[in-house]
C-alpha cells in the first residue's frame, strides 16, 4: 500500500484549538462571525476604493491591495477551522496540508512586502510632498504591488519545495488547527535539523528585512517632520499610527512563531489565531476608524443609498 513515492501518510489529523467539545461548540459562533466580518470588511474597503474617485490615489490603491491580501489570508485557514469545530475527527489530506502551507506563506509574504511598500508611500508623501505625484505614479504603484506578489510567491515556493519530499511514515497528528511548517516537520521520519535552519533562515531573512525597512521608514518620517514643523511629531504620528498598529499586529506573532519560538503549545495556537484570523479582521477597522477620507466616502455612499 503506497499513497505516493515520498510519503506513507495520505492525511494528517488536527488536534484543533482545544480538547473540550463544549468549548469547541462555544467557539464556533465567534469564529464564524469573525470570518464573515473579515470578508465583508475587507471586500467593502476594496469596493469603496474602486467606486469612489476621491480615493484613487497611491495610498488607497495600496490599501485596497492590502485588504484583498487579508481577505485571501483569512480564507486559507478560518473556514476549515470553523468546520472542524463541529467535527470530532479533524483531518486534512496531504495535498490539502501542503496547499495550506503554500497559501499562508504566499499571502503572508506578500503582505510583509506590501506593508513596506505602504511605508515607502507614506515616506515619500510626508518627506517629499512636492515630488510625490512624480515618484509615486500609477505605473510605479502597479509594479510595487506586482513585486510584492512575486516575492510572496517565490518565498512560498521556496518553503514548500524544502518540505514536499520529506518522508512521512509515522505519527500524523498535528497539535494545531492548520498545517504549518514547524509542526509538519516534526512528523517527518528523518532528521530535519538542517532543513529547519534553512527554512527559518528563509522566513527570517524576509521577515527581518521587511521589519527593519519598516522601522527605518517610520523613524525617518517622524524625524523629518519633527525637524520641519513645531507640531510635526504629533502630525506624523496621526498620519502613520494606523500603519504602525497594523505592522505591530502582523509582525509580532510571526516573530514569536518563526524567529523566536516559545515552544508552548497554547501560546503558538493563540499567536497563529491572531495573525491568521484576528489581524485580517482588525486591519479594515483600523484604517476606516482612523481615516477621514474613508469615513467621508462611507458617508457619501450611505447618503446615496
Amino acid at each position: 500500500m503506497e499513497d505516493s513515492n515520498h510519503t506513507g501518510v495520505s492525511q494528517f489529523i488536527f488536534q484543533g484549538l482545544c480538547t473540550t467539545r463544549e468549548l469547541e461548540i462555544f467557539l464556533l459562533l465567534p469564529f464564524s462571525t469573525l470570518y464573515l466580518m473579515t470578508i465583508v470588511g475587507n471586500l467593502f474597503v476594496v469596493i469603496l476604493i474602486i467606486i469612489d474617485h476621491h480615493l484613487h490615489s497611491p495610498m488607497y490603491f495600496l490599501l485596497a491591495n492590502l485588504s484583498f491580501v487579508d481577505f485571501c489570508l483569512s480564507s486559507v485557514n478560518t473556514p476549515k477551522l470553523a468546520i472542524d469545530l463541529l467535527k470530532e475527527n479533524k483531518t486534512i489530506s496531504f495535498g490539502g496540508c501542503m496547499s495550506q502551507i503554500l497559501c499562508v506563506h504566499f499571502f503572508g509574504g506578500s503582505e510583509m512586502v506590501l506593508l513596506v511598500t505602504m511605508a515607502y508611500d507614506r515616506c515619500v508623501a510626508i518627506c517629499r510632498p512636492l515630488h510625490y505625484s512624480t515618484i509615486m505614479d500609477r505605473q510605479k504603484c502597479i509594479w510595487l504591488v506586482v513585486i510584492s506578489w512575486i516575492i510572496g510567491f517565490v518565498h512560498a515556493i521556496s518553503q514548500i519545495l524544502l518540505i514536499l519530499d520529506l518522508p512521512f511514515c509515522g505519527p500524523r497528528v498535528i497539535d494545531s488547527f492548520f498545517c504549518d511548517i514547524p509542526l509538519v516537520m516534526k512528523l517527518a521520519c528523518v532528521n530535519t535539523d538542517t532543513l529547519e535552519i534553512l527554512i527559518n533562515a528563509d522566513s527570517g531573512i524576509l521577515a527581518t528585512t521587511c521589519f527593519i525597512l519598516l522601522l527605518i521608514s517610520y523613524t525617518y518620517i517622524l524625524l523629518t517632520v519633527k525637524l520641519h514643523s513645531k507640531d510635526g511629531s504629533s502630525k506624523a504620528l496621526s498620519t502613520c499610527t494606523s500603519h504602525i498598529i497594523v505592522v505591530v499586529l502582523f509582525f509580532g506573532p510571526i516573530i514569536f512563531i518563526y524567529l523566536w519560538p516559545v515552544n508552548i503549545t497554547w501560546v503558538d495556537k493563540f499567536l497563529a489565531v491572531f495573525y491568521t484570523v484576528i489581524t485580517p479582521f482588525l486591519n479594515p477597522a483600523i484604517y476606516t476608524l482612523r481615516n477621514k477620507d474613508i469615513k467621508n466616502a462611507i458617508r457619501k455612499l450611505i447618503n446615496h443609498m
